[in-house]
């Protein structure tokens, strides 16, 4: 992984956890100003969009996959 994609991903982790704490507020705030609901989702989009880079490197994800060799499991 190249040092700006690790970089790009600890900012990310960084983001979520922040912006975690931030949505667990907004979430008990809107059940008093449902307006606030607006705000919560785009916190939570900006959280899903960070998990996303987070997540979404080519080294990691071939480690998600069955062993070569191997045939995957049939679907439950």
């Amino acid at each position: 992984m190249s040092r700006s994609a690790e970089r790009g991903k600890k900012l990310a982790q960084n983001l979520v956890e922040i912006l975690t704490s931030y949505e667990e507020e907004l979430i008990a705030l809107e059940l008093e100003a449902p307006a606030v609901g607006q705000l919560r989702r785009a916190v939570g989009i900006t959280i899903a969009e960070a998990c996303y880079l987070v997540t979404d490197q080519a080294a990691g994800q071939v480690e998600w996959g069955p062993p070569a060799g191997r045939p995957s499991p049939p679907p439950r």
